[in-house]
């Protein structure tokens, strides 16, 4: 069946990317707005069985997506860095929620590498952007407890997984976890370019990998019928 939204979000995601990195905001302005309720135009005209309660969480998720996506569009003002992490942190909230539902649950193995992750990035934050490390660090354990259940086994029956990651094939649910990775990579490029990332151009090219990544993982990420 044609998806002619998620279509639209493949292309509003390269214009994004497209404005971030050659430094043209008026473009981002335009485009990256529009990347979230694209998705969610998406989930809301599907038949794809899933209940009306996911569908709504799902729908509330990406909404809250939408306010980040805008905030952080100047990913530069600490103010507006800190309010779109909080937009996220309720995004992943209920990413939680829906793959709780599906079974997923925090597997040792899994969590032990996502708090390691967790706690490094807090520490670098303390030591070399302390103004933000509380309220990120916050948000990063929302986002490590959403990735510890994407990656369950449990969450795709019949998927491989190797090292704590199920392995994308067919069926919807197993591109979760990916989905959840590729977003850990994007929220960690964030920090790393608040402090490592001097230079106009090393930021806009940064930026360009942390939308692209993003994006990516949205589109795996918000597909209804991984939820069903």
């Amino acid at each position: 069946m044609a998806r002619p939204f998620r279509a639209a979000f493949v292309g509003a995601a390269a214009v994004t990317v497209f404005g971030a990195v050659t430094g043209r905001d008026a473009i981002q302005w335009a485009a990256k707005p529009l990347l979230m309720p694209l998705l969610a135009a998406d989930v809301a005209t599907n038949d794809d069985g899933l209940e009306s309660a996911d569908r709504a969480v799902l729908l509330g998720a990406l909404a809250a997506a939408t306010v980040g996506d805008i905030l952080l569009i100047a990913p530069d003002d600490d103010r507006r860095l800190i309010a779109g992490a909080s937009s996220f942190a309720v995004m992943q909230t209920g990413y939680s929620w829906l793959w709780w539902r599906r079974g997923g649950r925090p597997r040792p193995a899994i969590a032990g590498q996502r708090l390691v992750a967790w706690m490094g990035a807090a520490a670098l934050m303390r030591a070399k952007a302390p103004a933000v490390a509380l309220p990120l660090t916050a948000y990063g354990a929302t986002l490590g407890a959403a990735a510890t259940l994407a990656s369950d086994p449990e969450i795709a029956p019949g998927a491989k997984s190797i090292a704590g990651l199920n392995i994308p094939g067919r069926d919807p649910r197993s591109r979760l976890g990916l989905g959840a990775l590729l977003f850990t990579v994007s929220d960690g490029l964030i920090v790393l370019r608040k402090i490592f990332a001097r230079t106009e151009r090393s930021r806009r090219v940064t930026e360009g990998v942390i939308l692209g990544t993003y994006t990516a993982a949205q589109y795996l990420l918000a597909d209804p019928r991984a939820h069903r």
